[in-house]
């Protein structure tokens, strides 16, 4: 466990869940007085929840999956990543096993300062049908935890969140709405200069 990510669960009010660490900590959001809510969120709940949260979203859905990108005057062909929700497995994305009843996965991207905080060091790029090697098991649900694939990238992952999990990643949420309008910011600025 890092120290790091103690200090981040503790500021935001989340336990870390030791057992299921290996090389960095997980973070496993728990509702007050350490009861798991298990009330599980369904795929168009969490769209329709952050979607109604931040502005400027728009859903596309391709590969299996719901990517909602931040694309607010359509300025941009697609608009920048600002989360995903996928459902089912992919031919080269299967470590979390989301083929299962009733499973999903959502992903969003941090800011390498708050993925190191959380997890440590960002580990390097899988090849082509791999995952990412930090010791974490992604097939565990409700658990904040490293992108199995996107992890190099700072993404990270929740499967079939609960409605307590879901709340206490509003401030990691908003962080990464914070990321993303500034990357499409920086991306339609460098368009209008060609």
């Amino acid at each position: 466990m890092t120290i790091t990510a103690t200090r981040y669960a503790r500021r935001h009010s989340l336990v870390i869940d030791s057992r299921l660490c290996r090389r960095y900590a997980t973070v496993r959001a728990y509702g007050i007085n350490g009861v798991n809510e298990m009330t599980n969120m369904t795929p168009t709940d969490v769209i329709h929840a952050i979607t109604t949260t931040y502005s400027g979203l728009v859903p596309k859905q391709s590969w299996g999956e719901t990517s909602l990108f931040y694309n607010p005057d359509t300025t941009l062909t697609n608009g920048v990543y600002f989360c995903t929700i996928k459902e089912h497995d992919g031919a080269n994305d299967m470590a979390s096993q989301l083929n299962r009843l009733d499973i999903f996965r959502l992903s969003f991207g941090l800011p390498t300062t708050h993925y190191e905080r959380l997890f440590g060091v960002r580990p390097p790029r899988p090849s082509k049908g791999g995952c990412v090697a930090t010791g974490h098991d992604f097939t565990v649900t409700d658990i904040l935890q490293p992108h199995p694939i996107y992890a190099w990238m700072g993404w990270v992952q929740v499967l079939s969140p609960s409605t307590t999990t879901f709340t206490t990643l509003q401030p990691l949420l908003s962080i990464a709405y914070e990321y993303t309008t500034h990357k499409y910011t920086n991306r339609t600025k460098r368009n209008i200069s060609k």
